[in-house]
């Protein structure tokens, strides 16, 4: 299992669980031509004032341009690197195309450096390959699914995250989401073959405060333990306090209905997804 666990030199490394990144292949930069540059706003708009609570701080990042489209037929390209991407939890791998363009994609879980992947109408049905979806063998694993014919990779991205194609009707695929859900997708849309990578990330253990300020998250106080003031769940005596969660503005966080009953796609969605109730 590549997590990492540590001797408890200190009070917080006794819980913390980390990423081994035994995947990774490579701890150089990024490449440079596929680099953008990301501004930390700390949750302030243009004014200064601060409009999203509980964010600021945090490591610098650069955005690594990835490639959801992956629109580029029928020319192989060859795996150079599979790197750590900090925007996302899932792993990203630099490919080489014959013709020498560069690009990022989400790497499967299991790819390897020097694989080859191609994408297009005709390509095999392997791991890392971009197929429409008409193509796509029945019961497949497959992750980074456009849901509009190229609009690019929408569905299924994160890590260990992926869907199984369950059936046709006419000019439908029937796809089931890592929800749950069964949802008819236009089989003119694509998707790459197999499990997108880093399936452990849900296995980390932060360990301490310090971790969530690396990330940008600052200190978030629960509703419950403010004044009535402050927040619709704040006040009461002792801890006799609560109701219903909800927001600080007073929207539902369970229970409220959040769809809307008229959505166009409606009619695609076959059974909606499985909601865990209270035992």
């Amino acid at each position: 299992m590549p997590v990492k666990k540590y001797n408890p030199l200190t009070p917080s490394l006794r819980y913390r669980v980390t990423n081994a990144f035994k995947e990774v292949t490579t701890s150089n930069t990024p490449e440079k031509s596929l680099v953008a540059p990301m501004h930390s706003k700390g949750g302030r708009n243009h004014s200064g004032k601060m409009t999203v609570r509980n964010v600021g701080g945090g490591h610098k990042r650069s955005y690594r341009i990835i490639d959801f489209k992956r629109d580029k037929d029928g020319v192989p390209a060859t795996v150079q690197t599979i790197e750590y991407d900090p925007n996302r939890s899932a792993f990203i791998a630099l490919v080489f195309y014959a013709d020498g363009e560069k690009r990022y994609i989400i790497a499967p879980h299991g790819l390897k450096v020097g694989a080859k992947v191609v994408s297009g109408k005709g390509a095999a049905p392997e791991l890392g390959n971009t197929l429409l979806l008409s193509e796509v063998p029945l019961g497949s694993q497959i992750h980074a699914i456009e849901m509009q014919p190229g609009k690019g990779a929408a569905a299924a991205r994160s890590a260990g995250n992926y869907a199984t194609l369950a059936g046709r009707e006419d000019k439908y695929v029937v796809i089931k989401m890592p929800s749950g859900e069964l949802r008819r997708i236009l089989s003119t849309c694509r998707a790459t073959m197999g499990v997108a990578s880093n399936p452990d990330h849900s296995l980390e253990v932060e360990g301490k405060a310090g971790a969530k300020r690396w990330k940008g998250r600052r200190p978030r106080v629960r509703g419950v333990a403010m004044n009535p003031v402050d927040h619709p769940m704040g006040g009461g005596e002792g801890r006799a306090s609560g109701g219903h969660p909800r927001s600080r503005t007073g929207i539902m966080a369970k229970g409220q209905k959040t769809r809307s009953p008229n959505a166009t796609s409606n009619r695609l969605i076959i059974s909606r997804r499985k909601v865990g109730k209270k035992k």
